[in-house]
């Protein structure tokens, strides 16, 4: 049975991620200490056989998987079935301003329910069959291989859910770091999970994002 590796990260730190402002579709591009996180990235993966690199086609994805890409002379291939959930109406909200706003919303959203969508967004259950679909069709042209995908949290939680075949609604009990590196495999059978949100690139701190914290 021939199997596809996977490389599945998020992208690098953007200003909203910072703020904890909702994304989604919205196309926030990378903030610096993101960008040193991609740079990091790329020295990580820059020996590992990549047959292929996709990402979203929002901004702070193709800049994350560029990043490795421009090290390696290769290319990236941008998918928008790789996005963000569509938050609709949520995007560019903190926590604390939806819960004011759109109370009864808010707590479907934390509950999970999975038919729920936000005002002109995307419920779990459409996100999860998008990105099944996509990561399905994209690991399926690379048997014996491995490739890159650089997308977002929501993704990565929909493929850890997948891989480790936990329900939708399941509590969540791991993280998702932007750039950390996750690896599964994928067969006629479905995803598996090899590892999950290796962080040792990233461990030299980055001095300027430092610096900023410690002045704030």
């Amino acid at each position: 049975m021939h199997v596809t590796r996977i490389l599945a990260v998020r992208h690098g730190e953007t200003a909203w991620n910072r703020d904890n402002r909702i994304q989604g579709h919205t196309d926030v591009e990378l903030n610096e200490h993101g960008q040193w996180q991609a740079r990091q990235l790329a020295q990580a993966l820059q020996d590992e056989p990549i047959a292929a690199l996709y990402a979203s086609d929002l901004s702070r994805a193709r800049q994350t998987a560029q990043a490795v890409a421009q090290l390696r002379g290769q290319s990236v291939s941008a998918h928008p079935g790789l996005r963000e959930r569509c938050f609709g109406r949520f995007e560019g909200h903190t926590w604390a301003e939806l819960e004011l706003r759109w109370p009864e919303q808010a707590l479907a959203w934390r509950q999970r329910v999975p038919d729920f969508s936000p005002p002109e967004g995307e419920s779990l259950l459409q996100l999860r069959a998008r990105v099944v679909q996509t990561v399905t069709a994209l690991a399926a042209r690379h048997p014996g291989e491995q490739v890159l995908l650089v997308a977002h949290g929501g993704v990565l939680d929909i493929l850890y859910r997948a891989a480790t075949r936990q329900d939708i609604q399941a509590a969540r009990s791991w993280q998702m770091p932007n750039a950390a590196i996750n690896r599964l495999l994928w067969s006629s059978e479905g995803l598996c999970l090899v590892s999950w949100g290796d962080l040792n690139h990233l461990q030299t701190p980055d001095i300027r994002h430092s610096q900023d914290e410690h002045a704030a």
